[in-house]
């Protein structure tokens, strides 16, 4: 065995009886478990934090199904790149030995600009290949809708504690290396903590700990230990690994929370650790609709301004605009009014299916759609006296049905004293 192959390439799953983590997906009714099952793969992206299995995942795929496998990685490939591979692959398809799709998997392909992305489209349509995208960042924001509509979007979460201990237990007995110590587990908290649900974290601080301790001594694992590994080999770890998830959550928790002098700190905790400021701003602009929402409508525009500020003004002077973003999304009234109301809407939607829409809301351009009854009866709001009639705008089987309900706060106050002001007058029509 080459000792100087890392613990995470050596253990690394060939099968999805291996493969730890993610049940959503690869479990008995997990969607890509049913597609390896049916030996038709579509393209999709894979979206998590490092070190959850998306590589791994992609080369199971393409070894189950016995699909020709090409990868390309954003950072180093271009335009030129993808059409060499996209040539490979049509020559591959028309060959009378291939049945099954050649495989393309793109690492970090929010990497790519908008070029390289477009470039992507046409073998994707015409089925010249199957890709698979795998990126760290949110795909809405990096991925073009042309290629978002071409490729789902399947999400992947950092381990849980479970798949943690299962991990440890497989590199213990499996590891070609470890198998080979004597190995004693005393704590697993430190290490659990410091992996952050990185399995490549967690085999890599194993890695370390094994290599630093004597040939003949016992292998000891123990939460002093892995600190006082780790103090020793700072660099092991950056803005990929745990902190990274712990700083921004403890952010934007304070931001919630309204505590400006916190979030500033939480703030320079990232800029000093050198997070992304673009990964900041984009947490910003979500936070902004999600917990100030209604309350103040101006936060949303501020946050999306900070943003786009960042990217003309770049660094480090981009850091005081996101701090005075920051100061003041904490500032702000809160509500998560809008959240939940999509949240509620989503829920309805899953447990009712496709209801039918009202006739009378439905438009009638043709002569036959005005003969089945297509728009008679709707009553044009500003007809009528404040631009408001009472008709039914919900699908029949949730006529009445709320999914908005206001926060305490004066906006939202306003808003649904509006509402309730309307709903209590006359219906009036204006001539």
């Amino acid at each position: 065995m080459n000792n100087n192959i890392p613990m995470a390439e050596r253990l690394r799953p060939m099968s999805l009886d291996d493969y730890i983590g993610q049940k959503h997906l690869v479990g008995e009714s997990g969607i890509i478990r049913k597609m390896i099952d049916s030996g038709r793969i579509n393209s999709f992206i894979l979206w998590g934090p490092p070190g959850v299995g998306k590589t791994t995942l992609a080369k199971i795929i393409a070894r189950t199904t016995e699909a020709s496998f090409f990868t390309l990685s954003a950072v180093t490939s271009g335009v030129k790149d993808v059409r060499e591979v996209f040539d490979r692959c049509k020559s591959e398809a028309s060959s009378m030995f291939s049945t099954v799709r050649p495989i393309l998997f793109i690492d970090e392909i929010h990497r790519f600009n908008k070029s390289q992305q477009d470039s992507l489209l046409g073998a994707v349509e015409q089925g010249v290949v199957t890709l698979i995208g795998a990126t760290t960042e949110n795909p809405s924001f990096e991925v073009i809708r042309p290629l978002l509509s071409r490729a789902q979007v399947y999400t992947l979460k950092p381990l849980d504690t479970e798949d943690l201990d299962t991990l440890l237990s497989r590199a213990i007995n499996a590891d070609p290396i470890l198998k080979g110590r004597k190995v004693e587990v005393r704590e697993k908290s430190a290490l659990f903590r410091f992996s952050g649900g990185d399995a490549r974290k967690l085999l890599n601080i194993l890695d370390l700990i094994e290599q630093s301790t004597p040939s003949a001594d016992t292998v000891v694992i123990d939460d002093a230990t892995v600190i006082e590994r780790l103090q020793e080999n700072p660099a092991t770890y950056d803005r990929n690994g745990e902190l990274h998830y712990d700083i921004i959550s403890a952010f934007i928790k304070s931001v919630r929370g309204s505590d400006p002098d916190a979030a500033v700190y939480w703030l320079a905790r990232m800029v000093a650790g050198g997070e992304d400021p673009e990964f900041i701003a984009r947490r910003l602009v979500i936070l902004a609709a999600e917990d100030i929402g209604l309350a103040n409508p101006n936060a949303l525009l501020l946050a999306n301004a900070t943003f786009d500020a960042l990217k003309k003004i770049g660094w480090p002077e981009g850091r005081i605009i996101l701090a005075e973003c920051a100061v003041y999304l904490a500032n702000s009234p809160k509500s998560n009014s809008a959240y939940m109301s999509i949240a509620a809407a989503l829920d309805a939607v899953e447990k009712t299916g496709n209801l039918s829409v009202p006739l009378h809301l439905r438009n009638a351009p043709t002569k036959l759609m005005k003969d089945l009854g297509y728009h008679e009866g709707y009553k044009y709001a500003h007809d009528y006296s404040g631009n408001y009639v009472a008709q039914q705008y919900l699908p029949d089987n949730l006529a009445g049905a709320r999914f908005w309900h206001p926060c305490d706060n004066p906006q939202e106050a306003r808003m649904w004293e509006r509402l309730e002001r309307l709903k209590g007058q006359k219906d009036i029509y204006k001539p």
